[in-house]
């Protein structure tokens, strides 16, 4: 989990505006959307919630375990998000929660109406889609880690709810709502691909450039090259890229052999040199800055702890 895909904190509730211990719920009303701010002060189980509209919901802080879709519960951390369908209902366990120790999450609805016009315009507007035939949110991968900018993105809409106060407030949260539908789809696409290149690669020219980036990560990975594996010019092929991912495919490099040289931390015996050798990059000092860039420390600090 990196540094920037945490959600910054809100508020708590003063202790005398506590209606309930087990999700006290604050919301701010706007066009198209409702933020609403859940707290829990107490260990709790099976605590039900349901909305009308689609919901993004993020941790903030403590730990739950949610419970979709008639399947076994899991760990629901800070720095993670789930879409949860319209009616859908939820069932959270609160097993750590405590006075000194609460929990804290968003659940942000959305209407039917701003998420089928976000999508439309981008079907019309950029519909040679590589990876996907359209535009979309994808139920099927719910359970996502934040990337930073769906993290930022996210960040700037719990200011615009709980601090704005201009007139034109829902003007920019409906704005911000469609930039939200992009970090969303941008984000399940990433999941997808992690979980799918190999499967896809022989047919998709997205997941045949992760696929390869992930079998030369030590090799000296070029922009013109990753762009000739997806059979596709520089400028077409960078644009795609950003646009259903949302990173450039040099940004997506870095990220793989940063993940590969915290496992090699992680498994332990190996000197930094040769763990910044093994991740493929070929300057020492430069694996160190972006690695504590990324994770918040060195890698000597990271291999210690």
């Amino acid at each position: 989990m990196t540094q920037d895909n945490f959600i910054s904190g809100v508020p708590w509730r003063n202790s005398r505006d506590l209606k309930t211990l087990v999700e006290n719920r604050t919301t701010y009303t706007l066009d198209n959307c409702e933020l609403n701010i859940f707290e829990t002060h107490q260990e709790a189980a099976d605590v039900n919630l349901v909305f009308g509209d689609l919901v993004l919901t993020t941790m903030l802080k403590g730990k739950k375990v949610m419970h979709l879709f008639d399947k076994p519960g899991f760990d629901y951390l800070p720095g993670e998000s789930v879409i949860v369908p319209p009616n859908e209902m939820m069932k959270i366990d609160f097993p750590e929660a405590k006075w000194d120790n609460p929990t804290q999450c968003i659940a942000l609805s959305i209407s039917k109406e701003i998420i089928e016009n976000t999508f439309n315009m981008l079907n019309e507007k950029f519909s040679e889609k590589v990876l996907t035939q359209e535009w979309g949110l994808d139920l099927s991968y719910f359970h996502l880690i934040n990337t930073q900018d769906l993290s930022e993105i996210i960040n700037r809409f719990i200011k615009i709810g709980v601090k704005e106060r201009s007139r034109e407030k829902d003007l920019i949260a409906s704005l911000a709502l469609k930039e939200l539908m992009i970090r969303l789809s941008q984000t399940q696409a990433r999941e997808m691909l992690e979980k799918t290149y190999k499967e896809l690669a022989s047919g998709n020219r997205l997941a045949h450039v992760v696929d390869y980036v992930k079998k030369n990560i030590r090799e000296n990975l070029t922009l013109e090259e990753l762009a000739g594996q997806a059979c596709m010019s520089k400028a077409h092929f960078l644009r795609t890229f950003k646009l259903e991912l949302g990173q450039t495919p040099m940004d997506f490099v870095l990220k793989e052999r940063l993940k590969l040289a915290r496992q090699y931390l992680l498994i332990g015996g190996f000197q930094i040199q040769e763990v910044s050798v093994m991740s493929g990059f070929n300057n020492i000092t430069y694996f160190i800055r972006v690695f504590k860039s990324e994770y918040g420390c060195t890698p000597k600090v990271f291999q210690k702890q």
